[in-house]
């Protein structure tokens, strides 16, 4: 295998074991982000909730997304939600467009 390829796989399977420690229930969520969540509990419209944060965050730099597995996806979420600087609420109805 190439140096590179060696490295990139290594660097993503980091960055998922990050994902899967960071995606565990924590005891101090925060309850003032949750309301906002819990408005958008029907799919339809979480999904074009996300969308259209999609769209204004991501798709400024990215074009329509591609199929990943939601693990992966997470993990590329959380990766660019500290380089677009978006709100949590904002890469979970993304994540959740995303993978539906």
């Amino acid at each position: 295998m190439r140096p590179t390829v060696i490295i990139i796989t290594l660097w993503i399977a980091a960055l998922l074991t990050l994902a899967a420690a960071a995606a565990s229930p924590r005891s101090s969520s925060s309850p003032a982000a949750a309301p906002a969540v819990n408005k958008l509990q029907d799919p339809d419209t979480m999904r074009l909730e996300g969308e259209k944060r999609f769209r204004a965050n991501c798709g400024r730099c990215h074009a329509a997304p591609q199929k990943f597995p939601p693990r992966m996806m997470a993990t590329i979420l959380r990766h660019m939600r500290v380089r677009a600087t978006i709100t949590d609420e904002d890469m979970r109805l993304v994540l959740y467009y995303m993978t539906q």
